[in-house]
């Protein structure tokens, strides 16, 4: 089955004449981005946005795989911190985000003549809480996963099929999303999320996030790990280690959250504090 819907991608994208592709170098972007210059060669292109949100672990993995599977790619510096609105954090505020992407990536578009601009929303986003799809609708960007009917699953199994690095890779949303709704999202917060998963990611750990929250006193580190990893964490003191260098980059309090990493936490958050009429800290 996933072998025919990747046999109707390449058909839809070869449609297209030309692309440019949103990339980010996590599993979705990658595969979007290698089966198009499969397909379109030198007709496409995948486009990255640099700004503080992004790890600078992510972009030169990113630029790697596209130099090591021959994708073409183009570095795009991105404003989205000179948007209050963006910076103030509401739940929406990836909408902010992919609007100032898609901003840039239109006359990028025109420029080198790509008929079209997609990027990575795939069949298992229906449903999700993404504010970035209003703005990739308000651009008529195009989904091509999503239309083919591509799930995660599939994806990651297609993408091992054809030797990307990415198909295990755990999802990696940009550092502004480990802080919570209603917290000013800084330059400054997102360093600390960065180093203090670096120190995480050199302790051995791989599914981690590190959610940043503010206190009266200063700032608080909520850290979850991928259920399957706890245990080890805790069990040869790497714990102590991380307490150590979290407290080290300008961390007051650090905690693991029992629940584990699970994706979207904050949005839980938030939904729970708006059933209960307060507002999310």
């Amino acid at each position: 089955m996933s072998q025919t819907k990747l046999e109707n991608l390449r058909t839809l994208l070869s449609s297209y004449g030309s692309c440019l592709v949103a990339y980010s170098g996590g599993v979705d972007s990658v595969f979007l981005a290698y089966v198009a210059a499969e397909v379109l060669g030198d007709r496409s292109l995948a486009a990255i946005a640099d700004s503080p949100s992004l790890p600078r672990s992510e972009l030169q993995e990113a630029l790697a795989i596209a130099e090591e599977f021959k994708i073409p790619v183009k570095v795009v510096r991105t404003a989205e911190f000179d948007n209050a609105e963006y910076l103030a954090n509401p739940s929406n505020r990836c909408y902010f985000c992919k609007h100032e992407l898609f901003t840039e990536l239109v006359p990028l578009a025109k420029e080198g003549q790509f008929s079209v601009i997609a990027y990575g929303e795939n069949a298992s986003d229906v449903g999700d809480h993404r504010p970035g799809a209003k703005a990739a609708g308000e651009f008529d960007v195009r989904t091509p996963l999503k239309d083919i009917g591509l799930t995660k699953i599939e994806i990651r199994e297609l993408s091992a099929s054809l030797g990307l690095p990415t198909s295990d890779k755990p999802q990696m949303a940009c550092l502004s999303s480990r802080i919570p709704y209603g917290e000013t999202v800084t330059v400054e917060k997102l360093g600390m999320v960065e180093r203090a998963e670096q120190v995480l990611r050199g302790l051995g750990l791989y599914d981690v996030r590190v959610r940043h929250h503010e206190l009266k006193l200063g700032f608080l580190a909520r850290i979850e790990i991928a259920p399957g990893e706890l245990q080890g964490f805790w069990s040869d003191n790497r714990h102590l280690k991380a307490v150590e260098a979290l407290k080290a980059i300008g961390y007051v309090h650090v905690t693991v959250d029992l629940e584990g990493y699970r994706r979207g936490s904050l949005n839980q958050v938030a939904g729970r504090a708006a059933l209960a009429g307060r507002p999310a800290t």
